[in-house]
């Protein structure tokens, strides 16, 4: 079993990694509504304009130097602004 603060160490180390989100590969976003660590999970909170996105179908996040963190293939129509809420949970493993 992990313990639960080396949880919540590893979700804030993800934190500060996280720098940017790219949507379908093209559409970089770095400026956060919210960007916070509760307990295990870190919370992303980001606007994708319906001028620049009318599908989401990628979610890349990325670091400073433009390694992928992780990668979501999603089916989002984008009617009009839309405030994305993502979220990372950090669990041990079985």
């Amino acid at each position: 079993m992990i313990e639960t603060n080396f949880l919540k160490e590893v979700a804030h180390f993800i934190d500060t990694k996280v720098d940017k989100v790219v949507i379908n590969g093209t559409y970089v976003i770095s400026d956060f509504q919210v960007k916070k660590v509760n307990q295990n999970v870190m919370t992303l909170n980001y606007m994708v304009p319906v001028a620049e996105v009318s599908l989401i179908t990628l979610i890349e996040l990325k670091d400073s130097s433009d390694q992928v963190i992780s990668t979501n293939q999603v089916n989002i129509p984008i009617t009009t602004d839309h405030l994305m809420i993502q979220t990372m949970e950090v669990k041990g493993g079985a």
